[in-house]
């Protein structure tokens, strides 16, 4: 296998050897550094609900981020990676999260498939398709959730026959984010016909920009289209390019979900804290503050914080263990619940405001940052309206207390249908 270096990218590799302290240090100054200039408009752009602001300058910034080695940080060196402790990678999200850096791009392929590949992938995947996350060359978008399956993976309907060298493809997939700019995409299908449920799922690696291929948009509540339909009609991706043995797809999908929950949850609270913060602020300002309600929304809020904090620290002291099982979904419905009561406290402090679209044509209002064809928010408008559907995406809130109700408590299976 051809070994992919960092030094290859001009990174200096001898510096980062020490504590997380020290490490931490070097993120902070780094981002000082460079998180100015043509970048410094971008701080707290982009992110759910806000993957369109900008998109073209934050694939430039995460670029600039690959050529200084600070993307893949927990991949092995060999394929390209920093093979950063997770202590280092905690610190990495926190001063990144602290210094208000934009939102990244390049997500999917670093966080969810480049770990996946690397787990589970051919020697020929690896050397075809991590280079390129590593340098945010090729953007990857996520093929699970169904029309009529949601977040229940294993009732997905879409097939994947193979004629020869080649797999091919008819079916549907939906809330697809940023398949709209993404090169590739990896597909969960039904391979074996006749098989039900987990069994006959097959996890393949399928080219975007091809004849059998339409990406088509959802507008969403927010008046954005992060969100996708993605219509295959004898799409087709070589035979090689299925990652693990056809039919072994459920198992390769459930080992991409346990690496979507990790580190990066960290400075996901990062930023979690400053929205809460800047909130406090908007009623101080406002007199909402004085409202002995909001007070303890605010205070509960800032409680339920450090509980998922905690809950994320002592998940990630049992990574060497295996944990009980459900720590991630505990996480999942830790945050979930909390972002979106965060949203709904947004417009209780900010008030009537909150009903009123934002002027346009104001002084210092941000008509040049979104996209002109949407209707245009605030960020409170925008946060209260997306977090409707944190409950939802990424496994529902019902999917997650199943997983923990079955898998670690040994409670009865849910009857089904």
């Amino acid at each position: 296998m051809t070994s992919i270096n960092l030094a290859d990218r001009g990174v200096d590799l001898g510096r980062w050897d020490g504590s997380a302290a020290e490490f931490s240090g070097a993120v902070r100054s780094w981002l000082d550094e460079h998180l100015t200039g043509e970048f410094e408009h971008l701080k707290s752009r982009g992110g759910p609900g806000s993957e369109h602001e900008f998109f073209g300058p934050r694939l430039a910034w995460d670029r600039l981020l690959a050529k200084a080695g600070w993307t893949c940080l927990g991949w092995p060196t060999e394929f390209g990676g920093r093979g950063a402790t997770i202590e280092q990678r905690i610190a990495f999200h926190q001063e990144y999260a602290r210094s208000g850096a934009p939102a990244r791009v390049s997500h999917v392929g670093e966080e969810l498939l480049g770990p996946t590949l690397i787990a589970f992938g051919t020697q020929e995947q690896k050397e075809r398709f991590l280079p390129p996350i590593t340098t945010v060359d090729e953007l990857w978008a996520q093929g699970y959730s169904e029309p009529g399956a949601g977040s229940d993976l294993a009732n997905i309907s879409t097939t994947a026959r193979l004629e020869g060298d080649k797999w091919v493809i008819n079916g549907q997939k939906i809330w697809t984010s940023l398949a709209h700019v993404a090169q590739w995409a990896f597909v969960v299908c039904r391979s074996e016909p006749g098989s039900t449920r987990h069994s006959g799922l097959s996890f393949l690696l399928v080219p975007l920009d091809q004849p059998g291929v339409t990406v088509r948009p959802i507008q969403q509540l927010t008046g954005t289209s992060e969100f996708n339909e993605v219509f295959f009609d004898n799409a087709t991706t070589d035979a090689s390019l299925v990652v693990g043995q056809p039919g072994d797809g459920w198992k390769v999908a459930m080992g991409l979900l346990q690496f979507e929950r990790g580190v990066s949850t960290l400075g996901q609270q990062v930023g979690f804290s400053r929205e809460l913060s800047e909130i406090v602020e908007m009623a101080k300002s406002n007199g909402a503050a004085g409202d002995p309600v909001i007070r303890e929304r605010i205070a509960r809020a800032w409680l339920e914080l450090r509980v998922m904090r905690a809950h994320v620290q002592r998940t990630l002291a049992t990574v060497d263990t295996g944990g009980s099982g459900g720590e991630a979904s505990v996480a999942k419905l830790l945050w979930a619940n909390w972002h979106r009561d965060l949203g709904e406290l947004a417009v209780a402090v900010q008030g009537a405001a909150s009903l009123i679209a934002p002027d346009a044509t104001s002084e210092g209002a941000p008509n040049n940052i979104f996209d002109p064809g949407n209707v245009e928010l605030d960020r409170w408008q925008r946060l209260y309206l997306f977090t409707r559907a944190d409950t939802i995406y990424g496994g529902s809130n019902e999917v997650q207390r199943n997983i923990i109700a079955e898998r670690v408590l040994g409670l009865p299976r849910e009857a089904r249908s």
